[in-house]
């Protein structure tokens, strides 16, 4: 049955999640190894460690599951599986690299071009973010409920410009977060008011955080204000907004005022 076995990849990722948390930290603040990829990103050594690991154990686990990851060379075979683990060893490598505490490791299982099940573990922060589809999100096993919040100013995080531009005095914008997963995971819990990406990210940044957020009673969406949609032969992503319903119109509307203009 899809609840069970949604449930069952859950406590796989939580399991393995944490023990990937944990080969993260033997790197953290260690001067890792560091490469950079086309584009400028950085990799490191930590990032290739903790992708091997989740690789092997999960399809070992689940041998019949496609592979999609930041890491690992994408040979499209992942089409011909019914069920796909998305992963980013290291979402915030950058922030990693740089000693800071909001990066983490993205697990999702994507089915039907949707994720249906996923885990944030955030091991310097010693929280782990879990969904699966019906049964709500978790932080350290306390369920996630979205609330309105009644507040004057909105609290917002985004690209690193953001907190330049001038336009948004009304919204309180938060210091840099340089994980997208936890940035959105962040509306989740209620931390953010609302989150937005410019249009760079990919399925791994946003698969795990995108059904916390769904069984948190958040969206993230697009500038149309639609859902996501995983696995597809194009894992790009355009401008997306993370929001509680009662501020979606709110944000989308900042985020078509300011996301695609310069310095955005």
């Amino acid at each position: 049955m899809p609840d069970a076995e949604n449930l069952a990849d859950l406590a796989l990722m939580e399991n393995l999640g944490r023990e990937a948390g944990a080969i993260a930290m033997g790197y953290f603040g260690d001067d890792p190894q560091v490469w950079m990829k086309e584009g400028q990103s950085p990799v490191s050594e930590a990032d290739f460690a903790v992708d091997r690991f989740l690789k092997e154990k999960l399809l070992d686990a689940r041998p019949d599951y496609g592979w999609l990851s930041e890491e690992t060379a994408d040979d499209h075979s992942r089409h011909d599986a019914q069920r796909v683990f998305v992963v980013d060893p290291i979402d915030g490598t950058r922030g990693f690299i740089n000693g800071m505490k909001r990066w983490c490791v993205s697990i999702a299982v994507v089915e039907d071009n949707r994720p249906v099940a996923g885990v944030l573990e955030c091991p310097v922060l010693q929280e782990t973010y879990a969904a699966a589809h019906g049964h709500g999100a978790t932080l350290n096993g306390d369920r996630l409920q979205m609330r309105d919040r009644a507040t004057p100013r909105l609290r917002l995080a985004g690209p690193r410009p953001l907190a330049k531009r001038t336009d948004l005095a009304q919204m309180e914008i938060v210091p840099f977060v340089p994980s997208l997963a936890y940035r959105i995971a962040m509306v989740a819990s209620g931390a953010l008011d609302g989150a937005l990406a410019r249009g760079s990210a990919k399925d791994w940044d946003l698969a795990a955080a995108d059904i916390i957020a769904q069984e948190a009673g958040a969206r993230l969406t697009d500038m149309d204000g639609e859902p996501l949609a995983y696995n597809c032969r194009d894992i790009r992503h355009g401008t997306l907004v993370a929001s509680p319903p009662h501020h979606q119109d709110k944000l989308l509307d900042i985020a078509r005022r300011t996301m695609n203009k310069p310095n955005a």
